[in-house]
């Protein structure tokens, strides 16, 4: 930041040869501003945010927080073409001015002077900048059912940079990979080193936890305690090094999903320490936490209390809860997510507990975003039970809500739990398989079920190879499944060498990626460093991700599903050319079942062959052998 000095003492216009008359009358000018509240030694400008902006932006209003001791008791003015100062905004703390600005179309690039008087006499000059948008191609591109995410926690990653591990002065210093609570040395490029290796395996778009400023006293490498909203964590590595990680992924043809929280953030949150007002979280008699009902904001006989409690209760104890009906707090979230997007010129935003937000300022963020940047992809996270409950936080008014809230997709939590049932469950009329067919059978209440975001498992629940009990086969199935079903696939780091463990406790989901360390004994990104069922499970996964970066139907294909017979499941993705179409065959008993496709006639009118994806051969279309728990992808032709 640009920031100029504070007035001091050694300003007062005196010398040695100065008389005793003008010292008076000196002193006594100081005394009356001091009597009257203006504080001239106490002064200090801390911080401008957003520290610099865009031209050509689509809203021409711009508020500036500024942050310093006694700031309110200045006057601010500035001068530059296109760009006028509206108002200064004075709130309870006088540590904080809020600078209502507005940016013309016709105003140009440039840097211009903020500057901050008492009394008429100037006292700080910030250099405010204003930057060209970039409309350089592949920015801001757009996450979708093309797609394939891989998500990673930065820290357990991969180290490509020692000598931010740990950095002095930050809350917690300890560097202890035995611990799954310490952080471990990750960071930002580590992922840069080995994007080849994602893009070899077949993924399109990296999304990693929050790289934000996490400076918390214990635990705070999983990044959703913020404390800086406009800071790379310096262990992680530099807002300059974040940027260029989005353009190296986006030369190698991956694209970005920058993870944001609207809900909370962290104790050690610099703003937390100097609230703007009482108002700028969710505060209550006593600590309260959410219920994590969200039943609560969408059931029409909920109690008005039960839905304050949901919306405004606090995460945990560490996290305090900002309150988004505070048109200051709203404003400067907007722009923080706003500015790294253009900054960056990421692909797509993933939203931290989207259910525990205020409804109607997401819907007010969402237009604001997406009128900035119409290509880029939002999905939301929704960990609840049913689809309905999904449906509701998604845009469209689709199940009656009221209002629209513009929001894209939804991390598909139930089709979740039923791809989990179809392979571990045993098949009944509810059951089993039957358990995902129904699930799909609900997508008429979403404006668009291809936006979802669909996944196995993530950073906070057990992961899937643990999940299937170790199962091989139950491991590829629920695979085939991922990568040929509707909505956007996110697979959860090392799932593509089949790390294991359960949540409880959690860190144990959070090792590190073995090789991703100087030192490891076994490096798992390369084929030699893999077990020979590890290199197997790659390859799988390898074979099937490839194929759907080339194949229509999985890409943009539409989903017919048919109802479940002797405990055989078996779907479609397809367009209008029947020419590879791609079916998708689950059976999950412990038997080999021979089908019969003449039932399938939409389907497979005119189709002659049939190839297995995985095993490149073609098969006998007529009478198909599926092999007990298997997944069968073929392509038709």
């Amino acid at each position: 930041m640009n920031r100029s000095h504070t007035f001091s003492i050694s300003q007062l216009p005196f010398n040695a040869h100065t008389n005793a008359s003008f010292l008076k009358r000196t002193f006594l000018a100081v005394l009356i501003m001091l009597l009257s509240g203006i504080n001239l030694f106490a002064q200090k400008l801390e911080r401008i945010e957003p520290m610099f902006w865009f031209t050509g932006m689509h809203n021409p209003k711009l508020q500036l927080l500024v942050h310093g001791e006694n700031i309110a008791s200045s006057s601010v003015s500035l001068t530059y073409p296109g760009v006028k100062l509206v108002k200064v905004n004075k709130v309870e703390n006088p540590n904080y001015l809020f600078l209502d600005l507005t940016i013309a179309p016709s105003a140009r690039a440039g840097k211009f002077p903020v500057n901050f008087s008492v009394n008429g006499k100037k006292i700080f000059t910030y250099t405010y900048e204003l930057k060209n948008r970039d409309k350089s191609a592949g920015r801001n591109q757009g996450v979708t059912n093309k797609d394939f995410i891989y998500l990673l926690m930065p820290d357990r990653f991969s180290n490509g940079d020692k000598s931010n591990d740990v950095v002095q002065g930050l809350t917690e210093t300890a560097l202890n990979r035995d611990s799954m609570y310490y952080r471990h040395g990750g960071d930002i490029q580590g992922v840069i080193n080995h994007l080849d290796y994602l893009k070899d395996l077949g993924v399109t778009t990296v999304w990693m936890t929050p790289e934000i400023e996490n400076d918390m006293p214990h635990a705070s490498y999983h990044g959703y305690a913020v404390t800086d909203h406009y800071k790379i964590d310096p262990r992680y590595g530099t807002n300059a090094l974040y940027k260029k990680y989005v353009e190296v992924a986006h030369a190698r043809g991956l694209k970005v999903i920058k993870d944001i929280v609207h809900n909370h953030i962290g104790t050690q949150h610099w703003f937390y320490k100097d609230l703007p007002m009482k108002s700028w979280l969710n505060q209550w008699p006593k600590y309260t936490q959410t219920s994590y009902r969200d039943q609560a904001v969408m059931d029409i006989h909920a109690s008005a209390a039960d839905r304050k409690q949901m919306l405004d209760g606090w995460f945990v104890p560490s996290m305090p809860d900002l309150n988004q009906r505070n048109p200051y707090v709203q404003n400067y979230l907007t722009q923080n997510h706003i500015w790294w997007i253009e900054y960056a010129g990421i692909d797509g935003l993933r939203l931290d507990t989207y259910g525990y937000n205020d409804p109607v300022y997401m819907a007010d963020w969402a237009l604001k975003v997406q009128a900035e940047f119409p290509h880029l992809s939002v999905f939301g996270e929704t960990l609840v039970t049913a689809v309905a409950n999904q449906a509701f936080f998604t845009g469209g008014n689709t199940v009656n809500r009221g209002f629209d809230t513009h929001l894209q997709g939804i991390t598909d939590a139930t089709l979740k739990d039923a791809i989990y049932e179809g392979i571990n469950g045993k098949n009944g009329w509810v059951d089993g398989v039957n358990r995902l067919y129904a699930t799909l059978a609900h997508d008429f209440l979403y404006k668009n079920p291809n936006t979802n975001c669909i996944f196995l498992d993530n950073h906070d629940m057990s992961r899937f190879y643990s999940m299937v009990g170790e199962d091989f086969d139950k491991y590829k199935m629920g695979m085939s499944i991922l990568l040929t079903m509707r909505g956007i696939p996110q697979m959860y780091y090392g799932t593509e060498i089949l790390m294991k463990n359960f949540s409880n406790p959690d860190g144990l989901i959070r090792s590190d990626f073995p090789g991703g360390w100087e030192g490891d004994k076994k490096d798992k990104f390369v084929a030699d460093g893999r077990t020979n069922k590890e290199n197997e499970a790659f390859n799988f996964v390898k074979t099937l991700a490839n194929f759907r970066k080339n194949s229509a139907a999985l890409q943009t294909g539409k989903l017919m599903q048919f109802v479940p017979q002797d405990d055989i499941y078996v779907y479609f993705r397809y367009n209008a050319e029947p020419k590879g179409t791609v079916m998708v065959i689950v059976n999950n008993t412990e038997k080999e079942k021979t089908l019969n496709t003449n039932r399938f006639a939409e389907r497979t009118t005119g189709i002659t062959t049939a190839k297995n994806v995985i095993l490149g051969e073609n098969i006998d279309f007529k009478n198909i052998k599926v092999p007990a728990k298997t997944t069968l992808v073929l392509e038709l032709n």
